[in-house]
């Protein structure tokens, strides 16, 4: 489908690890589209469709919202987080005092603060040393 901007629609942008998502959620019929794809082609895990689709279960909008984002950096794991995360905010735009409690309740709007740890200087990762060798 065409979004264009004159459509009405609510936003929200979502972030966990590297990975941020520009989420719009447009009445619709329950299409979600990830970077011009289709869910089931961007994400092959059934997992991970199931975390982005967590919000619209929890708050009893399935099928009654499109959504549209486009997702940048970190790993496939890291996307579907920060996608929850968005949709999370945009639908407390649509209906703040209706789903506040209870995607409060649920955790979806707390960013999640687990980043990777930095690699330190004399070892090979962050934590990772170089085996020791007794003789």
């Amino acid at each position: 489908m065409n979004y264009t901007s004159a459509k009405p629609y609510f936003y929200g942008t979502g972030r966990r690890k590297k990975s941020i998502a520009r989420v719009r959620i447009y009445p619709g019929t329950g299409v979600i589209t990830i970077n011009k794809r289709d869910i089931d082609d961007y994400f092959g895990l059934e997992t991970l469709k199931l975390i982005v689709r967590q919000p619209m279960e929890l708050t009893g909008n399935v099928g009654r919202f499109d959504i549209v984002c486009n997702v940048v950096g970190g790993g496939v794991s890291g996307q579907a987080g920060a996608i929850r995360h968005g949709v999370a905010r945009a639908l407390l735009q649509a209906d703040a005092e209706a789903y506040r409690a209870v995607l409060k309740k649920a955790g979806f709007l707390t960013r999640d603060p687990r980043m990777k740890e930095r690699k330190k200087y004399g070892l090979k990762a962050a934590r990772r040393a170089s085996q020791f060798s007794k003789r």
